[in-house]
């Protein structure tokens, strides 16, 4: 399907940082753009603020000033409705509010030609809710911009229950045009990214709340052997814990309470204490001048001796601790066994999901050390690991001085199961292929959505094929039978690939 023609002219309504990163974007892209906004001199602000911003570019050497000039030139300021009604395709990026915007697309619809294309930037109202008054509801969709709008990548192309899939089709070739990296998603709560990014930040709460490790700690482990941008902590900090935790309730409220998007009581102290992240000064960390941030839980440096690591078995997704460790000059043996490597008094094994105290009495493995996933350990800084109550102080140390060795500063968390890495892709990973499995969007686009939504090393989906059939879904059915919470429950898809040895990316 080929994009609008250039010659189409867009109409933006709301001129705040949103709605003018949108006009941004199209004028770039070469249309003539409206720029509305029901506030006196709100949509002249909104240009003033684009032609501010990209002036810096002009200074840097990154843009010439004559095309500046010409991109401001195709913005055009407008007070009214009316002087919209020969747009080929409006862009709503107003109030979250269902009723002001099914007041405003019905206005709209009235006052534009019959082959407009109408779509909504909303984040959580439901497009097939805002069309079900609107004569003409085939012609509205969801076109979902991620802030800031002329950086992010990502536009989520929503489907409500009328959408023609032809114009679907239309705007998804026209947002590849404007250089953003679109993907087709069906009305659903959260739609992709807001829906399937719920356990990254609710796993880490969690954890923090049974006192497995503090904030600074799992965002470090994040960071540096998750490869995550930013820990959950830190993100939630920056979005504004008001903004994560009422997306949080919004969809857990339209999930009809379902516990795998249960609120954290946690940020609800927060929110009600007005910590609220950055923009308070105070959330999960200070922001006041001169205030240093929390050091993560780092293992002092063990003293080491020359002995052998021995590798039974498989290593798995923990295969690339191999070679760390013939690089930091240690003599690998591998052997036949059950996927451990023994080092001095310690076993250490890569976390299935279940508490290491647990693991260490059903496999009948003594001194155990379970570490976490990485999601690449030859680029890894640190690893959380965790012990057995049974494991001697002896084996702690043997396992982490093995570590150490390698390079990887080391955390020991209070034994919990999964661990933080793992546990966090295992969560994202069963939320996205219950998308997958509910038809709200395919794996492909589920993945590139995390990606280039919201940053994610790798998508939620084709790290878990990484990781081989069935790891996901066994780490999840352990997690299950650990806490008896339904929050836990592996996605049937998860389940069904894991016995037919189905990947979800080609």
């Amino acid at each position: 399907m080929q994009a609008l023609n250039t010659t189409v002219k867009i109409a933006v309504i709301g001129a705040g940082a949103m709605g003018s990163g949108i006009a941004q974007v199209a004028a770039q892209a070469g249309h003539c753009v409206y720029l509305q906004d029901q506030q006196a001199g709100a949509a002249e602000k909104g240009k003033a603020s684009i032609a501010k911003i990209l002036q810096k570019r002009v200074s840097n050497g990154k843009m010439q000033q004559a095309d500046l000039d010409t991109l401001l030139g195709r913005i055009q300021p407008v007070d009214s409705l009316e002087e919209l009604a020969d747009a080929g395709l409006v862009i709503e990026a107003i109030i979250e509010n269902l009723g002001i915007k099914r007041q405003l697309f019905a206005s709209l619809e009235a006052l534009c030609n019959d082959d407009v294309i109408l779509a909504t930037n909303t984040s959580s109202i439901s497009v097939t809710s805002l069309g079900a008054e609107l004569k003409r509801p085939e012609r509205l969709l969801g076109m979902h911009f991620f802030n800031p709008a002329p950086l992010m990548a990502l536009v989520e192309v929503v489907l409500g229950l009328a959408t023609d899939k032809k114009l679907a089709e239309v705007v998804h070739a026209t947002a590849a045009a404007w250089g953003k990296k679109p993907v087709f998603a069906t009305s659903t709560p959260g739609f992709i990214v807001n829906r399937v990014a719920r356990p990254f930040y609710a796993e880490s709460l969690r954890l923090m709340q049974e006192q497995v490790a503090d904030p600074a700690t799992l965002d470090a482990l994040l960071r540096e052997a998750g490869s995550f941008r930013m820990g959950p902590f830190e993100l939630m900090d920056l979005i504004g814990h008001d903004v994560n935790y009422a997306v949080t309730e919004s969809v857990f409220s339209a999930y009809y309470g379902d516990f795998r998007f249960q609120p954290s009581l946690i940020q609800k102290a927060l929110v009600e204490a007005g910590r609220l992240g950055r923009k308070t000064g105070q959330g999960f960390y200070s922001y006041t001048d001169g205030t240093e941030r929390t050091s993560p839980a780092t293992e002092a440096k063990q003293s080491t001796t020359k002995q052998p690591v021995i590798i039974e078995g498989e290593l798995g997704a923990a295969r690339g601790l191999i070679e760390r460790f013939q690089q930091a000059g240690l003599t690998v043996i591998q052997r036949m066994g059950g996927g451990v490597i023994r080092y001095g008094e310690a076993t250490l094994a890569l976390t299935d999901g279940r508490m290491a105290g647990e693991r260490a009495v059903a496999d009948d493995l003594q001194e155990l050390v379970i570490f976490d996933l990485a999601e690449d350990y030859q680029q890894a800084t640190r690893l959380a690991i965790a012990a057995a109550e049974q494991t001697s102080a002896t084996a702690i140390k043997d396992a982490t001085a093995l570590l150490q060795q390698a390079g990887l500063a080391v955390s020991l968390l209070n034994d919990s199961p999964g661990l933080v890495v793992m546990r966090t892709l295992a969560m994202l990973a069963n939320e996205a292929a219950d998308a997958v499995l509910q038809g709200v969007a395919s794996a492909a686009d589920v993945d590139l959505a995390m990606c280039a939504g919201v940053n994610y090393p790798q998508g939620p989906l084709g790290w878990a094929d990484s990781l081989g059939q069935g790891v996901i879904w066994q780490v999840l059915t352990n997690l299950q039978a650990s806490y008896g919470e339904d929050r836990y429950r592996p996605s049937l898809l998860l389940r069904r690939n894991s016995f037919t040895g189905q990947f979800f990316i080609a």
